[in-house]
């Protein structure tokens, strides 16, 4: 049986505009709200741009234009074959900003949107007025607690070592309705989230067809370039220190992430940073306590002197 959805799943009302926008040849779904500085924020795995709806209400009220995107593989953007690695989703992100008509954005990221705004960071400075990284360490630190931490941040990433595998993992993503998009949801999740209808949003989206895929090839890169050309001179790359504010948000109950993990990031920001974990919140600080997330978000971003 077919269950494949197509991109009208993500196209999801509410006070925003949905558009398309294109950036290094590549068309991105983009939603946006609200006018003021731009706030790119860029979402994780298993997600689509949705995950900031509640931002997306929040941050225009605060005076910010907000601009969520559906990455390159995801939602209603473009599928190519290639292009899944954090130097090219990255140029992705620095060339959306500027198709937007701004020369700097503050950048929000979350699991892979927050890898990715730590790449940012390093490779087109220029871009990144502010950082906030959630749920998401710098790409050097995650990848040395691989390797140093076997029983803790090791095991907690096992479920990204059964995605290198081919073609498989895609169709068990997609199985039964995308029964697993909900079980990783609930399983990376505090208490109490997520509700059904919330799952039930992102299990349609990972059924449009090529997100699966596309998705996997963000793992596939960062597990198999750990040892090839390209990954070693991202890691030499990454050495850069960050020269934007940034904020890390973490969430105490994370299992998929760490928190251990993620607290290493400050030794690569050389501006001021702040560090804050919440408690009783799993993976998903923006949805699961989104009250809390952007009072933390908010109160740093109208600070003009963000402390360490």
């Amino acid at each position: 049986m077919n269950t494949s959805r197509d991109e009208s799943v993500v196209r999801v009302e509410g006070p925003w505009t949905h558009r398309a926008v294109h950036a290094g040849g590549t068309r991105f779904h983009v939603v946006e709200a609200g006018e003021g500085p731009l706030v790119l924020l860029l979402h994780g795995f298993p997600q689509f741009w949705w995950t900031w709806r509640n931002q997306l209400e929040s941050l225009p009220q605060a005076g910010y234009r907000a601009v969520a995107v559906d990455l390159r593989g995801y939602g209603a953007s473009d599928k190519p074959p290639r292009g899944y690695d954090l130097p090219t989703l990255a140029n992705d992100a620095a060339g959306l900003i500027r198709a937007l008509g701004e020369t700097g954005a503050i950048v929000v990221g979350h699991d892979w949107g927050g890898l990715l705004a730590w790449t940012m960071g390093v490779f087109d400075p220029k871009v990144v007025r502010r950082l906030v990284a959630v749920a998401a360490p710098h790409p050097l630190r995650l990848r040395s607690a691989l390797l140093t931490d076997p029983f803790g941040q090791l095991r907690a990433s096992g479920y990204s070592f059964g995605f290198q595998l081919p073609v498989l993992p895609e169709r068990r993503l997609v199985a039964h309705d995308g029964s697993l998009v909900g079980r990783l949801l609930d399983e990376w999740s505090g208490p109490d989230w997520p509700a059904e209808e919330v799952a039930r949003t992102y299990r349609d989206a990972f059924q449009i067809p090529g997100t699966a895929h596309s998705a996997l090839e963000y793992h596939r890169w960062f597990g198999r370039s750990q040892l090839r050309p390209d990954g070693l001179r991202f890691a030499r790359q990454m050495r850069t220190e960050i020269e934007a504010p940034t904020l890390q948000l973490h969430g105490a109950l994370d299992p998929c992430i760490l928190p251990r993990t993620a607290q290493g990031s400050s030794r690569f920001v050389a501006a001021p940073y702040r560090w804050r974990l919440l408690d009783g919140v799993g993976h998903f600080p923006h949805e699961e306590r989104p009250e809390q997330f952007d009072a933390e978000l908010i109160s740093w971003l109208t600070d003009p002197e963000p402390d360490r």
